[in-house]
């Protein structure tokens, strides 16, 4: 909308069907949305408007809550639902804290869907082959374009923590500061935006996709999360002593419990599940462990007051804000029941039949359907809606036959 019509406080409406458009641009049936498919209001965080600073034009960009017509959030808000689940919280007197850790990765335009993404070409007139994991000098070759991303966070107030080469080829991460779950998960939101704009000015492409590369490394969005009270500041998973707490434990069971269910939320895509099923550090698991990279559960090594559960298991391609809402969801779920985990693991292990999670996107779509727990929390408006989008972007997917098929099966008898 134009600035002047922004600052004199014009109302923007959005059909609330919007906020079920699946990814190829359709909506599922009315009935998940209001058979009228009304109006919801746009409202603006005042503290999320945003002048744009890779646009050569003036302009701005304002996070909005989705309220309904009659004041109240609308229960499809993903934004929405995870400020339902920090007001939870706030009324057992306390806040959550998280980081987030994003993987992306960085490719030369793609456009034929049918070919591989190809890493950019350096300044040596080379592709990158995958030996620049954690080199210092492994991204030379597009420093430009880094150096404006880094000039854009700058602009837009988004603190890092620390950038770095990844595994995968041209595949980068950044940690992004604890904080506040609604700030990160906004400035998560931001970042990616910012990654995918910037790229198109550099003549690059950024995926987030959550494996884009066969053979390689998937990217994951990695969430930290601890407990503090609201009043103190103190962090609720460590005693006066430095030992783990009762709610420490009872927040990795409620982790536990709701991983299976909720797997569809932290792995949304088909291509998630390719991640997942192959792992390279990529758990599809419920287990907890001390520092173990293949629990989907880690405890990071830390001092007490830092304690906190790391989720391994959402992708990079997941939504933010439902990703973080759904991970303190059930770990609040775990403290009001007083969940207690299983036995932590360490080494290599076999992930017990209780512990493992969906790995297809319709084995994940059923058990999100018939969860009780889902739809205690996020109620059944949401989870329905959710499920109907999801499902016509899976019927899509079955809809195209893969150049494997083609290439492995048509000679078959």
């Amino acid at each position: 909308m134009t600035a002047e019509g922004f600052l004199e406080g014009r109302r923007l409406q959005m059909a609330r069907g919007v906020l079920l458009q699946c990814i190829m641009g359709g909506y599922p049936p009315a009935r998940f949305y209001g058979s009228d498919d009304g109006d919801l209001a746009l409202t603006a965080d005042p503290q999320q408007i945003h002048r744009l600073p890779w646009s050569s034009q003036p302009r701005a960009l304002a996070i909005c809550d989705a309220d309904e017509l009659s004041g109240e959030s609308s229960r499809l808000s993903t934004r929405g639902q995870l400020k339902e689940v920090i007001a939870r919280y706030a009324a057992h007197g306390l806040a959550p804290v998280v980081a987030t850790e994003l993987e992306f990765f960085v490719f030369a335009p793609n456009t034929d869907p049918t070919q591989p993404f190809q890493p950019p070409l350096g300044l040596d007139g080379r592709r990158e082959d995958g030996h620049s994991a954690f080199s210092v000098s492994s991204n030379n070759g597009l420093r430009p374009f880094f150096s404006e991303v880094y000039a854009c966070m700058a602009a837009l107030g988004l603190p890092r923590d620390t950038f770095m080469h990844e595994m995968g080829v041209s595949q980068f991460e950044i940690n992004l500061l604890h904080g506040d779950p609604l700030l990160l998960a906004d400035q998560t939101f931001l970042f990616k935006h910012l990654l995918k704009e910037v790229a198109l000015k550099h003549g690059l492409t950024v995926v987030c996709m959550a494996k884009p590369l066969a053979h390689t490394p998937g990217s994951s969005m990695h969430i930290h999360q601890s407990l503090v009270e609201s009043a103190s500041g103190r962090n609720v998973f460590s005693d006066e002593a430095g030992e783990p707490t009762a709610m420490f434990r009872h927040f990795i069971g409620g982790l536990q419990a709701g991983m299976a269910d909720f797997t569809a939320l932290f792995a949304p895509n088909v291509n998630s599940y390719q991640r997942l099923c192959h792992p390279y550090a990529s758990p599809n698991n419920a287990c907890w462990s001390h520092d173990n990279r293949a629990a989907g559960l880690r405890i990071p090594a830390s001092s007490p007051v830092a304690r906190r559960v790391e989720n391994r298991l959402p992708g990079a391609d997941a939504n933010p804000y439902l990703a973080i809402a759904a991970s303190l969801a059930a770990g609040l779920h775990g403290i009001e029941n007083e969940l207690e985990p299983t036995p932590a693991i360490q080494g290599e292990f076999a992930v017990p039949d209780s512990l493992s999670l969906p790995c297809t996107l319709h084995a994940a779509l059923e058990r999100l359907k018939r969860s009780q727990l889902a739809k205690e929390l996020f109620g059944n408006e949401f989870v329905e809606g959710y499920v109907a989008s999801k499902t016509m972007e899976l019927t899509s997917f079955f809809d195209e036959i893969t150049p494997w098929e083609r290439r492995v099966l048509a000679a078959q008898a």
